[in-house]
């Protein structure tokens, strides 16, 4: 070896959806910092969902996106695991960002526990939380 050290890794920013089928709670979050901040909720339905998105999208500018997928305390899947990695597909195919998966059970739980004036983009900062921590 020439004793050179590699370069940090430039630090990568992540969006977060804890994903809901009225509404989408937001975070974002980077690894410099390796904290997540809630954002916001999408309340809206459809392309309207998407469009607000994009607009998140843009002004964040993130690296990839982080989506909670939901599952029984037994880690069975139900009908909201399923709809979660819809989301993520259709985000991915949208964006062509990658998108990664994180178990967010107890998330909302957590979020109302502490008292989170907006329960889902709370829920989506613990999410992204969680994945900012089982990055090495």
């Amino acid at each position: 070896m020439s004793g050179v050290s590699a370069a940090p890794a430039a630090p990568q920013s992540f969006l977060a959806f804890d994903y809901g089928l009225r509404r989408v709670g937001v975070a974002v979050g980077n690894t410099l910092l390796r904290q997540a901040q809630p954002l916001k909720t999408v309340a809206a339905e459809g392309e309207a969902r998407f469009a607000a998105i994009a607009s998140l999208v843009d002004e964040w500018r993130p690296d990839a996106l982080v989506v909670g997928v939901p599952f029984h305390p037994d880690g069975a899947e139900h009908d909201n695991t399923l709809r979660a990695r819809r989301f993520g597909r259709q985000l991915h195919g949208r964006f062509r960002l990658p998108v990664r998966e994180v178990d967010e059970r107890y998330s909302t739980t957590e979020a109302r526990a502490g008292g989170a004036a907006d329960v889902d983009a709370a829920s989506a900062a613990i999410i992204l939380d969680q994945f900012l921590r089982e990055l090495p």
